[in-house]
């Protein structure tokens, strides 16, 4: 099976190049893993020592910040290396300051393994969630890093646990430990051997509770809110909107805030055209009265984890088509009540804060309306949940303490 892997693998690399032709995702895919190796040389002495941090996008990279922070200030003199498999993560992160060097991780073939881990000499390297790759997990192993996962997940559904999966279930033995979310995946991991590993929670309780102490005001949200309860449907995609958009149309007196996922012009133009209420452009506010409109579209990126702190009821998209829930845990940490459609099985937070009382999920788009009826209308009720989805983050706080002083302690 190996030899299948290593073979699909090499063949990926032209398959991906002319793929790359007919999509600009893909080319950024492609282009970005052109100059790693070069990028590495300018960035590394021979003599650096160095802990290497690799995340799939952009969320894995959002539950390994912190654990990145905290090795920063463990290891000052180290170099952090951070790899990212997609775009997604990579072009929005490619400049952050947790990292000394950001690259795309070239794909998984024995030369690149042996050439990235040759330039990179990791003394620590942290997977985070579900990033297993045998080939630079073999290279790790003959190097000596000590080779951490942080906020694991495992599925009986993986390669692990199946008959054919012994390859993999081998790169596995390249951890020194595993940190796991939940008990289950502890549970999966002892039963094909695996001892070392401790159920440490979610970083990302850590990663968002910080988002409290920071600034989160916008003075031009406040502007536009003047004191009325406020409706935020963050991440929205189309499925999403057109569920809610009846909602926004036909309720009055209440503020609602739509940051759609895709703020191309092309979809902005096609929430706007629905739209029947007074509404407002962030990229068109300069100079209005915000006071005066009823809806606020937020065609920019990068605000929108302080706009929910403004939201009397949050609305996270995703659950309504098959993407993929966003994330809940940004309102949550604010105490704001959650709603979110159906399709969260592979999101186990969203599960745990429905079954908290924090999150509500929608059926269908009827049931939708119902619910933000309900929230607008009952205050208690709105207190309740958003009280219990605050309580509910700061409950499960702790993953990366435990994370630390585990390695500390070694």
């Amino acid at each position: 099976m190996l030899f299948i892997y290593n073979l699909l693998t090499i063949m990926a690399g032209p398959i991906l190049k002319i793929a790359a032709l007919f999509s600009p995702k893909m080319k950024l895919f492609v282009d970005g893993r052109k100059t790693v190796l070069q990028t590495l040389a300018q960035k590394l002495e021979p003599g650096d020592k160095t802990i290497w941090f690799h995340a799939a996008s952009l969320g894995e990279y959002e539950q390994g910040l912190p654990v990145m922070e905290e090795m920063r200030r463990l290891y000052p003199n180290h170099k952090i290396v951070l790899t990212f498999f997609s775009p997604s993560g990579y072009e929005i992160r490619k400049n952050t300051a947790a990292a000394d060097v950001v690259v795309y991780l070239p794909l998984d073939t024995k030369a690149n393994a042996a050439r990235f881990v040759k330039a990179v000499n990791p003394e620590m390297a942290f997977f985070i969630k579900y990033e297993f790759w045998p080939n630079y997990l073999h290279e790790l192993r003959k190097s000596g890093t000590n080779v951490y996962l942080i906020s694991g997940i495992f599925r009986e559904s993986q390669a692990f646990f199946k008959w054919y999966g012994g390859f993999y279930r081998e790169a596995l033995k390249t951890f020194r430990h595993f940190f796991v979310q939940y008990e289950s995946s502890k549970k999966l991991l002892q039963k094909i051997g695996f001892q070392n590993i401790t159920v440490s929670g979610d970083t990302r309780y850590d990663r968002v509770s910080k988002i409290l102490e920071r600034d989160n005001s916008l003075p031009f949200i406040e502007d536009f809110i003047n004191g009325k309860t406020t409706f935020v449907f963050g991440s929205s995609w189309p499925k999403d909107e057109m569920l809610f958009i009846d909602f926004v149309n036909e309720t009055k007196d209440v503020k609602f805030i739509i940051a759609p996922h895709d703020i191309s012009k092309g979809h902005v133009s096609e929430i706007v055209a629905t739209v029947k209420n007074k509404y407002v452009l962030f990229s068109e506010m300069e100079g209005k009265n915000l006071a005066e409109y009823d809806v606020f579209i937020v065609d920019t990126i990068g605000i929108l984890g302080k706009i929910y702190s403004y939201a009397d009821v949050a609305y996270v998209g995703g659950g309504f088509g098959t993407s993929g829930l966003h994330n809940i845990l940004e309102p949550a940490a604010f105490g704001v009540p959650i709603v979110i459609g159906p399709n969260h099985k592979k999101f186990p937070e969203a599960a745990a804060l429905i079954h908290f009382g924090g999150c509500i999920e929608a059926k269908d788009g009827e049931n939708l309306r119902y619910i933000l009826g309900e929230l607008l209308h009952n205050e208690d009720y709105r207190r309740e949940a958003g009280h219990k989805a605050g309580t509910f983050v700061s409950m499960n706080r702790g993953a990366v303490n435990r994370i630390i002083k585990h390695i500390a302690d070694e």
